[in-house]
């Protein structure tokens, strides 16, 4: 992604954590899988340039989605991480439909690298 000094912080939570996180920041009513908070955005951005910023899942909702796409619960969470870290490389699928499909073809080819690197365990 060209940025291997940067960090982000991934955050764990169930659906009513999400849901109030959704509700806050984002004015969407109930859960999500997935929400990301970009530090390279806005009037602060400049303050740590190496910080990314933060991917919350719902583990409820990743859960709920491995079953229904008959995958594994750590599949699904590495499908949202790698989905919310290309919100905080820049990547927008809501406002841009071409881009959508440039964001899941990223998507794809970074999952395909994860899986090399041994499955679903982070690579070092």
């Amino acid at each position: 992604m060209g940025s291997p000094e940067s960090e982000l912080s991934i955050v764990i939570v169930d659906d009513a954590e999400i849901a109030s996180l959704n509700s806050e920041y984002l004015n969407h009513k109930g859960p999500t899988n997935v929400i990301s908070f970009p530090m390279q955005e806005g009037e602060f951005s400049g303050v740590n340039p190496g910080l990314l910023g933060d991917v919350v899942i719902s583990i409820d909702t990743a859960e709920k989605e491995s079953r229904v796409a008959g995958i594994d619960i750590e599949e699904r969470v590495d499908e949202l991480l790698i989905h919310g870290i290309l919100h905080l490389c820049g990547y927008d699928h809501v406002s841009d439909e071409g881009e959508a499909w440039i964001m899941e073809e990223k998507s794809q080819e970074l999952l395909v690298l994860l899986r090399k690197d041994g499955g679903n365990e982070w690579p070092d």
